[in-house]
């Protein structure tokens, strides 16, 4: 069958079963949108921006666990994809970016809206490609498919030149054998000695007294959560999380301890510095978990469980580790192990967790903890949250207890002000059977603020639950404790009046100033099928604890 190369990228994301795209056009993807002009299969949504476009595709993706697909034109289009394709590298999620390009015979001539997209986001993705040969292209599409999905997911980039969209191409049936680039490659060997280390880490959680669980993203991508329970009542351990790991183990279960690092726990801190085993699972130990290496985890033999044999002690040092599916390495663990008894780390867990429990001092008349807490109340923990980045993060990961995966979206290892918006609607579009709240910062949603008009546009019924605190909180946090109080640029007035500014997008919005006006505009909001806005006037000195200070040990904790 004969088709220009434009139909067949049409034709091929049919084949996988993409339904929905996230794009802007531009000259160089011209004919893409054409074809696009008359197919019924695939919905467009036509965001503000690119970047844009990149953190919606990324936040249907957290959302469903299916691929995110974005479509830029060449330039300055596809540049402005380059900050959401990182946020979705960091933090395994996958995405499929087409951009367009120049025309063969035009390429490294510095021509108008010519840019070497491949090159810029080599580092930044898990593959990409640029499609001179106009019969590979569907081969490419679905090995970039592929590989985006395959092992630990990421973004990969496709950049077609212009002549390659309006070049005939014979499109023929996928093969059903093997996908070569599984064959070029170790992309996700895994360890030789795995059926050793099993047999070794179920003699260490026999003897060990003191275990406790460390779980991030992996278990969320890997839909480990329910065997993650199952192991975690077994050997009677507590749980915590990083925060990507928010929702892999139930927040309300009596073996949750929290968040740990930085702005974790106080339980949670303590019990991975005291703990005489650490399983962690499908987590990369970050510095902002870890932040100094040698007071992490000090007494304890740590088996480290994770898919990609690249983060195997390359922050901490494991000393056995098993390289597989987080899920099926669960599972083998909890069918083997000796089930144990609760002991007195149990009661030690319990009376830390009664001691220091999440608790704020509220420096004005509105607490942005007790928005959260009252926010989970009135959606009793059934909605997805996304978040944008600082304050407005933390106090989403630590007063909102999430019950499952994917019901916390936020950007983790690149921290993406700006981020969650975008992340709101994917996750919207994708989720529908969901109410999706966006916890943001004022110096946050002022990024991609344009996005209202993407949510105004389709109507799309998301809540931007908006922490004003006149600043850049994080930041003059930061400031405050380490820098002597000098808040060098972090106040962002003068301000902005964000229910007006909702309200030139045609949004219902609302202003909270008082505790006592939180539940009763939270219910209404919730109930309503509109986008709505809710800005929450809160005191620019309010700061999120617990705390540890960069490069100290995560049990030194200030509160």
């Amino acid at each position: 069958m004969k088709l220009t190369g434009a139909q067949v990228i049409i034709e091929c994301l049919k084949e996988q079963k993409v339904d929905l795209i996230f794009g802007y056009p531009g000259g160089a993807v011209l004919p893409i949108y054409d074809a696009l002009y008359n197919t019924k299969e695939i919905t467009h949504i036509l965001t503000a921006h690119e970047q844009g476009a990149t953190h919606a595709a990324d936040g249907y993706a957290r959302a469903t666990g299916k691929p995110g697909v974005v479509l830029v034109t060449s330039g300055p289009g596809a540049t402005n994809t380059v900050t959401g394709i990182a946020t979705a590298y960091m933090d395994s999620v996958p995405l499929l970016v087409f951009t367009g390009q120049v025309a063969g015979n035009l390429l490294g001539r510095d021509s108008f809206q010519e840019v070497d997209i491949a090159g810029i986001t080599t580092p930044i993705t898990k593959h990409n490609y640029i499609v001179k040969n106009p019969e590979s292209l569907p081969h490419v599409i679905r090995e970039a498919f592929d590989i985006a999905t395959s092992g630990r997911p990421g973004p990969v980039v496709i950049d077609i030149p212009k002549d390659v969209q309006t070049a005939m191409i014979d499109l023929k049936p996928a093969s059903s054998q093997p996908l070569e680039w599984k064959t070029r490659g170790k992309w996700f060997e895994h360890a030789e000695n795995n059926k050793e280390n099993m047999d070794k880490a179920l003699k260490l959680l026999a003897r060990c007294k003191r275990p406790v669980i460390y779980a991030g993203g992996g278990v969320n991508i890997g839909a480990a959560n329910r065997e993650l329970v199952d192991f975690a009542e077994k050997i009677k351990a507590p749980v915590c999380l990083s925060l990507m790991g928010m929702g892999a183990f139930p927040g309300e279960h009596p073996y949750f301890l929290g968040m740990v690092g930085m702005h974790g726990t106080r339980s949670a801190n303590y019990a991975v510095s005291q703990a005489d085993c650490l399983i962690a699972v499908g987590a990369r130990f970050s510095d902002r978990v870890v932040s100094k290496v040698e007071g992490f985890a000090p007494e304890a033999e740590i088996i480290h469980i994770d898919l990609d044999p690249a983060e195997i002690s390359k922050n901490v040092a494991s000393h056995l580790s098993i390289c597989d599916d987080v899920k099926s390495v669960l599972k083998e663990l909890t069918e083997r192990v000796e089930e144990k008894q609760e002991n007195e780390w149990n009661d030690q867990i319990r009376k830390w967790k009664q001691t220091y429990p999440l608790k704020y001092r509220g420096k004005g008349p509105l607490s942005p903890q007790f928005v959260l807490e009252k926010l989970y109340e009135v959606t009793q923990g059934q909605a997805i949250i996304t978040t944008e980045v600082g304050q407005n993060q933390m106090w989403a990961a630590q007063f909102y207890k999430y019950k499952e995966p994917r019901t916390f979206i936020s950007s983790g290892g690149l921290g993406t002000m700006g981020f969650g918006l975008g992340a709101s609607i994917g996750a919207a579009m994708g989720r529908p059977d969901r109410k999706v709240i966006n916890v943001a910062g004022d110096g946050s949603f002022k990024m991609n603020s344009t996005e209202l008009a993407t949510v105004a546009k389709y109507k799309v019924p998301i809540i931007q639950l908006l922490l004003n605190n006149h600043t850049l909180g994080m930041v003059r946090q930061w400031q405050d404790l380490f820098f002597q109080g000098r808040f060098s640029h972090t106040s962002l007035g003068p301000d902005v009046d964000f229910v007006k500014l909702a309200a030139a997008y045609g949004i219902r919005a609302y202003r909270i100033s008082s505790n006592e006006e939180v539940e009763d505009v939270l219910r209404e909001a919730v109930s309503l099928d509109e986008p709505v806005l809710i800005e929450c006037d809160i005191n620019p000195n309010e700061k999120v604890y617990p705390m540890v200070a960069p490069g100290e040990a995560i049990s030194n904790v200030i509160d």
